[in-house]
């Protein structure tokens, strides 16, 4: 399952970079001054949520890597923080999960 969540994370990351890409190259030729084009600010609020979902998307592949490494380590699915068991329903439902449900809260 991680290994499926991996690849489907470094596939939305590619696509998300291609698009961010795309709106700084279509936007390059637009007016810098964003306070007084119209589009200025709709462009530069695009952007900014599009990197905020970049950034996130990328924390979320390091969760996941992190969660691959405690596999090989034979540590995942054992709370970080009191060493028990993390439920299996976590783990569906959370893979990336380092602690159990009583910890987490």
């Amino acid at each position: 399952m991680l290994t499926d969540l991996r690849a489907e994370l470094d596939g939305r990351l590619r696509e998300l970079t291609g698009s961010f890409d795309e709106l700084v190259a279509a936007s390059a030729d637009s007016n810098a001054d964003d306070e007084h084009d119209p589009e200025g600010a709709t462009i530069a609020f695009e952007r900014s949520q599009l990197d905020t979902i970049v950034r996130h998307v990328r924390h979320q592949l390091a969760e996941t890597d992190a969660a691959l490494g405690r596999v090989e380590a034979g540590t995942y699915g054992v709370c970080e923080v009191c060493g028990r068991p993390v439920p299996v329903a976590r783990l569906e439902a959370r893979p990336v999960a380092r602690t159990c449900v009583g910890c987490a809260a």
